[in-house]
């Protein structure tokens, strides 16, 4: 029987999966090693286990001990799950832009989870990276990881992601693309495959507001590269001991809203719901097209789940507040470059004659028509035209002789896109009821208006 003895002996032997619209117009054969598919739904399960297991041989963490470290969420539920087999407490400290998602689902494993500031210096006291050393000094029998500084962290995929990259891609692996935070992915996976094939090209992806990509290529520290960002789990604002910068052939920088509109994109047009740090992979390869050719095989890492990620950049509420998302026109937006005082309705019994007289003193093409204060029906300049045609005579006669059927009732928070599939030959205008209960109208002129400003 294929039984495993704990959730533990679960990690690692992710699949390899072919990207194929997204990646369209990339020459080379692309591939994504889906690394959501270990028990804690990202590749820091790897290092968690890696880490303890060495600080256990050292005897630096003794039975009962508590596990302190600052995450960005991932490594911190790798933590958890081997808090939880090896009987440890585990405490989290986290900076504040961190999405809910990831620390409610580390207190659901027990976790307790301190939030931190971002926006400070890492050798603040309130940063997440302080708070964890000062618990660590306070706490007895306790052990702080520090994935930043922890060999072991890309020991471990020295010891396992690298070698299963080039077992599964047969060796003929050209690229491996990776968002850089820790450094421990890219470091460990680049120098087992650099030992294997030294031609095997190593590129890091880095974000806006972090140091690394100037330090790989200037070797200094430029404090005004640094600035608060929103992507997670990528870039750092220190340089930790877990990158080999010599194993990295070059680094890539993408901004927050590419990145973010690229993990989005990679859930509806790869069905792949992963994280933050794929998506700026995918943007990377993107702007790096150049570089790849027929025949190569590019491997990119995608670290965790989308579920980490949906109170942010799934939510497009949150999306739009930061600008990565164009403010969609509902039905109420798109009246508001006029002066509106309600719209103009004729009662049914009056006569065609005073639809004419308003159109032309009004300039408007279409009158709704009420009867005791409801909507029945509707007259656009079109169909009395065709009307008067047909019978001159019709001036006289009651509204309710040539009126069409009404014009649709939407919602004043109805989007544009819905607007426009109502709007059409047969449908000249909608209405819709404002804030004080007045009717207003909506016609295709409105819409072009609106979106043309």
């Amino acid at each position: 029987m294929d039984i495993r003895k704990d959730i533990l002996d679960t990690i690692g032997n992710t699949p390899l999966v072919k990207l194929n619209k997204i990646t369209k117009d990339i020459p080379a054969t692309v591939v994504a090693k889906i690394e959501t598919f270990n028990p804690g739904n990202s590749i820091k399960d790897r290092i968690a286990v890696k880490m303890i297991d060495d600080a256990e041989k050292e005897g630096i963490l003794k039975p009962g001990g508590t596990i302190i470290e600052g995450t960005s969420g991932n490594t911190g539920m790798g933590l958890a799950l081997v808090a939880i087999v090896k009987g440890y407490k585990c405490i989290c400290t986290m900076p504040d832009k961190q999405s809910k998602e990831k620390m409610d689902m580390l207190r659901a494993l027990g976790v307790e989870v301190i939030v931190t500031p971002t926006n400070v210096a890492a050798d603040d006291p309130k940063s997440y990276y302080s708070v964890a050393k000062r618990l660590n000094d306070e706490i007895p029998n306790s052990f702080y990881p520090n994935q930043y500084f922890n060999l072991s962290n890309p020991e471990a995929h020295y010891e396992s992601t690298g070698p299963e990259i080039w077992e599964q891609t047969d060796g003929k692996i050209t690229h491996l693309l990776v968002g850089v935070g820790t450094g421990g992915t890219i470091s460990g996976i680049g120098k087992y495959l650099k030992e294997k094939n030294p031609d095997i090209q190593i590129y890091g992806i880095d974000t806006y507001g972090s140091v690394l990509k100037k330090y790989h290529e200037t070797g200094e520290i430029d404090n005004n590269e640094i600035y608060s960002y929103l992507t997670e789990g990528i870039g750092e604002d220190i340089i930790p001991d877990c990158v080999d910068f010599d194993v990295i052939d070059l680094f890539e920088k993408v901004t927050d809203k590419d990145g973010m509109l690229m993990t989005r994109e990679l859930a509806r047009k790869e069905g792949i719901f992963a994280g933050n740090s794929a998506g700026c992979a995918v943007q990377g390869l993107l702007q790096l097209k150049d570089k790849f050719k027929e025949g190569d095989l590019v491997v990119l890492i995608f670290h965790d789940h989308g579920s980490r990620y949906v109170g942010k950049i799934f939510n497009d509420d949150w999306m739009r507040e930061r600008g990565f998302l164009d403010k969609p026109y509902m039905a109420k937006d798109l009246i508001n470059y006029r002066d509106q005082k309600g719209v103009i309705t004729l009662d049914q019994n009056e006569p065609v004659a005073a639809a004419i007289e308003i159109m032309q003193k009004k300039s408007i093409s279409q009158i709704p028509i009420s009867n005791n204060g409801d909507i029945v029906g509707s007259v656009t300049e079109g169909s009395v035209f065709k009307k008067l045609i047909e019978d001159t005579t019709i001036k006289d006669q009651p509204l309710s002789s040539i009126m069409k059927d009404p014009f649709p009732i939407v919602e004043m928070n109805t989007p544009l896109e819905e607007l426009s599939k109502i709007i059409d030959r047969e449908t000249s205008a909608v209405l819709y009821k404002d804030g004080n209960d007045k009717f207003q109208i909506i016609t295709e002129y409105d819409i072009i208006h609106t979106i043309s400003k």
